[in-house]
């Protein structure tokens, strides 16, 4: 059985998600961990629980989703694992950092993709990874099944959509992701977002005004 706890890091109020089971073995997923305050912040909770990170995941690769690759990657002796799309976003991600005033050390060791279809495993754990563009080229979820929760990054929020008005973004094609792969999941499946609180694929199904008609 899968922990989760949520840490909301950096200006831009990004949702870094950790994640660990009961032999104490962890996944980071996003850690959006910009000043040094927030990256204690995490290490702390990390050695409290007595964790060991062992896979650091990306859901997408915009800036405020990939501040502390880097340090996550130097701390705990991790490489980096996301989308193949999302190669190009990562390598721009400083740039865009510029642009707001957020300079920041990118993450620079090896690379390892997923797919649509493939697994995360954390021991006796699953992860499914999904598919879902549209906010960026290659942007994915990971859906736990067993415990019926989605780590849904910027895909889906309570009652909104991830914006599309970034490079590589295009809203048709979120929309599909979301009526395609997301509404296909059961609605009870909690999704756990990369800003703003939790929600479920039931509630948005409902009350989404961005979703109208949608499901």
């Amino acid at each position: 059985m899968m922990h989760i706890q949520m840490f909301t890091f950096s200006p831009i109020q990004e949702n870094t998600y950790l994640l660990w089971n009961e032999k104490g073995n962890a996944l980071i997923i996003d850690p959006g961990c910009y000043f040094t305050a927030e990256q204690e912040t995490l290490q702390h909770f990390i050695e409290h629980k007595k964790l060991k990170p062992v896979q650091l995941l990306n859901t997408h690769c915009h800036l405020d989703h990939v501040f502390g690759n880097k340090w996550v990657a130097d701390t705990y002796k991790l490489e980096l694992f996301l989308h193949p799309k999302e190669e190009q976003v990562l390598q721009v991600a400083p740039a865009s950092g510029l642009m707001w005033g957020m300079s920041f050390d990118n993450y620079r060791g090896p690379l390892h993709f997923l797919n649509h279809g493939d697994t995360v495993n954390l021991d006796d754990d699953q992860l499914q990874v999904i598919v879902a563009p549209g906010h960026s080229p290659g942007h994915i979820c990971f859906y736990c099944k067993a415990q019926n929760f989605l780590i849904g990054g910027d895909v889906l929020f309570l009652e909104s959509i991830g914006r599309t008005d970034l490079p590589g973004g295009n809203h048709q094609q979120l929309l599909n992701s979301i009526r395609e792969q997301l509404f296909v999941l059961p609605d009870e499946t909690i999704v756990h977002p990369g800003h703003g609180p939790q929600t479920t694929i039931g509630n948005e199904k409902k009350y989404n005004p961005f979703l109208n008609g949608l499901a």
